[in-house]
């Protein structure tokens, strides 16, 4: 099948510490992937062992300055015009192995990028509405012409102006939180690093936000993002994107108000080169 390819494909994955995750998510692109570039900020555990067993991967490894300059970092080292791009919990369905299979094989492709849906499994169901699902953003991508942009760790993929994208079928598979615990662990480090990046830009510690932003996003995810359809985990949700908001301003106030170098949750190396 693969002597029928008209273009091939290099495959970026980012990981720390993924030993439970890197090996099915390499299993679900290895099919059609010319190379595999993991790019490791220095995992402790049995990452580095598991992603080099399969003869695809290209490893390598390098400090964390932050999830858009490291994702960024890992396009760098493709050697192939197109990437496709996952994180370590992330797997691509059947239904997209084929959609790429068949986009690798097509004659000529009339656009610089793809956008593809994240499906999420969370709290025992997959999680189709409450603002996270079909959130179709770009991943697959001709190197010259897309990189990876955003809030640490919000990071999006944004197509050169003047580029075209188009829909394909199928989805990234997010297995992103093991229970409640590994989401509320997950948000208080993120909401870490979104405080750290704004006060680094010059965003102040504001009352007014810290109360208004926390309600409006409750309501944003539980409401207007038809999250009440998503069941009890929909509201769980939505009271943790509420927590998360409020983590954010509060964190703000330790680093504006109160002086702190950085919150304790951050890695020492975040924002090394």
């Amino acid at each position: 099948m693969e002597g029928k390819r008209k273009r091939k494909l290099s495959v970026a994955i980012i990981t720390f510490n993924e030993e439970k995750n890197i090996g099915d998510c390499i299993r679900s692109v290895v099919s059609f992937a010319d190379e595999i570039i993991v790019l490791d900020s220095l995992s402790t555990d049995k990452t580095k062992e598991i992603a080099t067993s399969f003869p695809k991967v290209r490893f390598f490894e390098a400090p964390f300055p932050g999830h858009v300059e490291q994702k960024n970092k890992a396009i760098s080292f493709c050697q192939n015009e197109w990437i496709f791009s996952l994180d370590a919990d992330e797997r691509a369905d059947e239904v997209l192995q084929n959609s790429i299979q068949t986009f690798l094989e097509t004659d000529e492709v009339h656009c610089d990028g793809y956008k593809i849906a994240r499906l999420t499994f969370h709290l025992g169901r997959w999680i189709r509405y409450s603002g996270w699902y079909p959130q179709r953003r770009y991943r697959l991508f001709k190197k010259a012409n897309a990189s990876w942009i955003g809030e640490n760790p919000h990071d999006f993929i944004e197509l050169k102006p003047g580029s075209f994208g188009k829909v394909m079928k199928g989805n990234i598979l997010h297995y992103s939180f093991t229970d409640f615990s590994h989401q509320i662990t997950t948000i208080n480090q993120f909401s870490s690093i979104v405080a750290y990046t704004r006060y680094a830009k010059g965003e102040r510690f504001s009352l007014m936000k810290t109360i208004i932003k926390p309600l409006g996003k409750f309501f944003e995810i539980y409401l207007f993002k038809f999250g009440f359809l998503d069941g009890i985990p929909g509201l769980w949700i939505a009271l943790a994107s509420s927590f998360s908001t409020y983590l954010k301003y509060a964190k703000l106030y330790e680093l504006d108000q109160l002086k702190i170098q950085r919150p304790s949750n951050i890695r020492k190396d975040y924002g090394k080169k």
